[in-house]
């Protein structure tokens, strides 16, 4: 992969000074007090810097890094607005985020205001009345040409951005695409396992300890982890099926350094000893007993990933 990569790499300079400064003055309108707000932009810097080193270990050449770099730092930018008109970062209460950042980025958030882009209707009625004000701020702060002139890479940074939240990429995407969706896809995925990590149980999966410790692992989630498959979230029926889901980001990732990174930073196997930083072992033992199971079978199939 990294040959075919290096065979089509881009002459597009990037300058991460200017991106950074851009990405900077589109956050200004909203509040960065809010721990939201300030999760989503950090989560954004920690992606970009993944990308860029995924690549690097991966065999990019400098321009190839910078670029992903690039694509790691707009892959959620389509977030804040989602959080301002809807309260959420759900895609099925709102609207597809990828599909906001798209707009914003490429044809200046024509699209967010019709009722066919969205999946719910706008909950909160005074970001309606302040839409001038966005729609202004979007085509100057927004464009992607605020954070780079060169037009050659457009495609590949609208394709990087549309499909990094897709659950499996398209057929049809030619090797550099592909490889670079694939990057910013793996270094999202790293930084959202850390993320959830590091959160507590009722923020991540919208229950108590007690009924964690007490809960299954329904079979679309089991039959997907020893299929080596990301669990889909319509399969995620149960709070162990999103503890369960979160450790199948390791089979999907593309590069070895990225699982590498995932494995190096140490949250992967606390899913299964202490998610959460929960320390109490699991009360059902059905599912100690599974989660155990799939603990040793995950450690051998990423020996041998990386050995």
């Amino acid at each position: 992969m990294t040959e075919a990569v290096a065979a089509h790499e881009s002459t597009v300079s990037i300058d991460r000074a200017r991106a950074r400064e851009a990405f900077a003055r589109y956050l200004e309108p909203y509040d960065l007090t809010d721990s939201r707000i300030a999760l989503k932009a950090a989560h954004t810097y920690r992606v970009a810097d993944l990308c860029d080193r995924i690549a690097r270990a991966s065999g990019f050449t400098d321009a190839g890094a910078d670029l992903a770099w690039l694509c790691g730092l707009l892959h959620d930018i389509g977030r804040f607005e989602q959080l301002r008109r809807w309260g959420t970062f759900r895609d099925r209460a709102s609207a597809s985020h990828a599909a906001i950042g798209v707009d914003v980025l490429f044809t200046g958030a024509v699209h967010v205001n019709d009722p066919d882009f969205a999946n719910e209707p706008v909950t909160d009625q005074a970001a309606l009345a302040q839409d001038a004000a966005f729609s202004e701020h979007a085509r100057a702060a927004g464009s992607i040409r605020a954070f780079l002139d060169d037009t050659a890479a457009d495609d590949l940074i609208r394709a990087a951005i549309v499909h990094h939240s897709d659950f499996s990429l398209p057929d049809g995407l030619d090797v550099r695409t592909h490889a670079f969706c694939d990057l910013v896809r793996d270094a999202d995925k790293v930084d959202i396992l850390r993320v959830s990590c590091t959160d507590d149980v009722e923020t991540v999966v919208g229950a108590t300890e007690d009924e964690l410790l007490a809960g299954s692992v329904s079979p679309a989630a089991e039959n997907a982890f020893f299929a080596h498959h990301t669990v889909r979230y319509s399969d995620q029926s149960t709070a162990v099926d999103h503890v369960v889901g979160l450790t199948c980001f390791a089979f999907e990732l593309a590069f070895p350094a990225s699982l590498e990174i995932m494995v190096e930073q140490g949250y992967l196997f606390e899913l299964f000893s202490k998610p959460f930083g929960i320390e109490r072992p699991y009360t059902n033992r059905a599912t100690a007993r599974l989660l155990s199971r799939m603990d040793g079978h995950l450690r051998a199939w990423i020996d041998e990933q990386l050995d």
